[in-house]
């Protein structure tokens, strides 16, 4: 057990990871190009929408290795006045320049304040230099603009968790996937909450079961799934 513990903690990297590709595809996608990468899971970005709005509606998507996705669409007001400060901050966070991406985001957030992109990141780079505060606070910003986002809730709820609030995490899960039911990242995240810290091993196997079936080519969960397995005495 304390094995696993261990090894779903050290893989907060690689789901925190998934959420900056999100956000760098859907915002490089407002300036009409796409950036690929190897993280999970694969999102694929939007058209913005048409009108005023910000967040403007949320839709499924197809990516490449067929599983479903997401597809959030904003429509910022002056993307010229922001969008390379944004990619620099991406630049800087892929560095572990965490101060550097966060000066720089608290610019696109002035220049911006209706797109959560920035928020997230900005959240994430926090979280790395261990601010928890300012981090949550972001989050919540984000999540006020696009209620149950499935990436600022991934990273909300992994807050939670290191910060001990059991309850609240699962609650920030629940309900995102009531909204974004196919992010995949939050099944993973959801169903290591319950199984290490809730003691709800039902939840625990719903969650990694729903996980195994979208990316079956990941070993640890099937493992995890086995030990669960044995423990529930199916």
């Amino acid at each position: 057990m304390e094995n696993k513990v261990k090894q779903s903690l050290s893989t907060d990297k690689l789901k925190t990871g998934a959420g900056l590709t999100l956000l760098v595809l859907l915002l490089t996608g407002l300036a009409g190009c796409a950036i690929k990468g190897d993280k999970l899971p694969q999102p694929t970005a939007g058209k913005p929408a048409v009108g005023p709005a910000v967040a403007a509606g949320a839709g499924s998507s197809q990516p490449e290795d067929g599983r479903l996705g997401f597809v959030i669409r904003e429509v910022p007001n002056r993307p010229a006045d922001w969008q390379a400060d944004f990619s620099a901050a991406v630049e800087r966070l892929n560095e572990r320049d965490y101060p550097g991406a966060i000066e720089l985001l608290q610019t696109v957030i002035e220049h911006e304040p209706g797109v959560t992109a920035p928020y997230i990141d900005i959240a994430l780079a926090y979280r790395k230099i261990d601010k928890p505060e300012p981090a949550e606070e972001n989050l919540k910003k984000a999540l006020e603009l696009v209620p149950g986002h499935p990436v600022a809730s991934n990273e909300y709820g992994m807050l939670l968790r290191k910060a001990g609030h059991f309850a609240k995490a699962r609650t920030v899960y629940e309900q995102a996937l009531a909204r974004y039911p196919d992010f995949l990242p939050v099944h993973r995240n959801l169903g290591i909450l319950c199984d290490l810290f809730l003691n709800d091993l039902e939840c625990a196997n719903t969650h990694y079961e729903i996980y195994s079936q979208g990316k079956p080519d990941d070993e640890q969960v099937k493992i995890w799934l086995a030990d669960l397995h044995q423990r529930l005495g199916h």
